[in-house]
């Protein structure tokens, strides 16, 4: 390698290093605001879903995917400004989650993690609705859920009692909250990708 080389590593290096601690030092600025131990974290991110919550509810996109960014900074913070928010279940995106998902069996605020039945055309269905940090939430203003069978003896929308729901693209709808907006996609998904038909479980899958 010749030395001309070697010095335009070197000082690419040290342009990398010079971004890295600006971009550290910008974020710092920007999550300042922010608490910086789990024990702050916890009740700033209830307050951070109840606002979510009625933004939702108001059909307010722009505050929505505002409060969702806030959230995402919260847990890099915790995170000591790296990414991995939610690389396993001690990730702080993870822990914030769920410690503050709805009680089992009860509708979750827009933003919580939640785990609740609906009755949709004869069936009841469990809902496993993601919160802030699901899948796609900083692009896709509705949150995606699992639909699942709770009684495998009787017909359901999907032979192995099971289905996902991510990526819903749709207008937002003032007034809306998460069982009835739940109720509604299976409801057209039968409607329509079922064409009305509900089938048997197929043993294999039956609990």
């Amino acid at each position: 390698m010749s030395p001309s080389t070697q010095m335009q590593l070197g000082f690419d290096e040290l342009l990398n290093a010079a971004e890295e601690t600006n971009a550290a030092r910008q974020f710092e600025r920007e999550s300042a605001h922010l608490p910086a131990t789990m024990a702050e974290a916890i009740p700033f991110y209830r307050t951070l879903v109840t606002a979510h919550h009625a933004a939702m509810l108001a059909g307010d996109v722009d505050e929505v995917m505002r409060l969702r960014h806030e959230a995402y900074k919260l847990a890099t913070r915790l995170n000591n400004g790296q990414s991995g928010i939610l690389a396993d279940d001690d990730a702080p995106g993870c822990m914030l989650a769920r410690e503050t998902a709805a009680p089992a069996g009860e509708v979750p605020l827009w933003g919580q993690q939640g785990d609740f039945n609906i009755a949709v055309n004869g069936m009841i269905v469990r809902v496993k609705m993601d919160g802030i940090f699901g899948i796609g939430s900083c692009f896709c203003y509705w949150p995606g859920f699992g639909a699942h069978a709770v009684e495998y003896d009787r017909p359901f929308f999907s032979e192995t009692g099971f289905r996902s729901f991510l990526g819903i693209h749709a207008d937002a709808a003032p007034g809306l909250t998460p069982d009835t907006f739940a109720s509604e996609i299976v409801a057209a998904y039968v409607a329509g990708e079922c064409k009305g038909r509900l089938v048997a479980i197929e043993p294999k899958y039956r609990r």
